[in-house]
């Protein structure tokens, strides 16, 4: 017995509708997620100072690495680890990096550095939007890990996945992920 198949314009419509009824009824995409990450290298500048200094510091970053003809591994996008937090920490003592992921023994000059990234399981969360805003995701993350039982186990590090210079300041996408462990 043969069975009938819909014409391909009701059967993308059936689909659409389908993704538009879990929409409708409260099935949205959660907040947050946990993941198991792989370690990977990344090539850095350590900075002590506050946050607004950041367009200052990638550049001399970027001028450095094209200086020792380096360049980002296909690994991913630009990358920020922060080690404290502007809640707590008064600007000037704040401590962060820029990077970029790179080959595994790739050798740098000061003012770079190499570094791994070996922390396996991290909440994850993307926030939409200003990089000044990026804090309110972040408070919201912290607080998503502490209701599942988890504690903050390394420091933050922030995934830019699109270009400040091409997209409008609400537009900006920001991976953050935060190490955690069970208590």
């Amino acid at each position: 017995m043969k069975t009938k198949r819909l014409p391909p314009r009701i059967g993308v419509f059936v689909i659409v509708m389908s993704f538009f009824f879990i929409a409708s009824h409260g099935q949205e995409a959660p907040f947050a997620s946990l993941k198991q990450g792989k370690p990977f290298s990344y090539c850095c500048m350590a900075y002590q100072g506050p946050l607004t200094d950041m367009g200052a510091v990638i550049p001399r970053f970027m001028q450095a690495m094209q200086g020792q003809n380096l360049f980002p591994s296909i690994r991913g996008p630009m990358i920020g680890v922060y080690y404290n937090s502007p809640a707590d920490t008064k600007p000037a003592d704040l401590q962060w990096e820029v990077g970029f992921p790179v080959a595994e023994g790739t050798a740098t000059q000061p003012p770079l550095v190499m570094k791994d990234w070996k922390y396996m399981s991290a909440a994850v969360a993307v926030h939409k939007g200003a990089y000044a805003k990026s804090g309110e995701t972040i408070q919201r993350l912290i607080d998503w890990i502490k209701d599942k039982g988890l504690v903050v186990a390394g420091p933050m590090l922030e995934r830019y996945l699109n270009n400040p210079t091409q997209v409008k300041p609400e537009e900006l996408l920001t991976e953050i992920w935060v190490p955690v462990s069970r208590k």
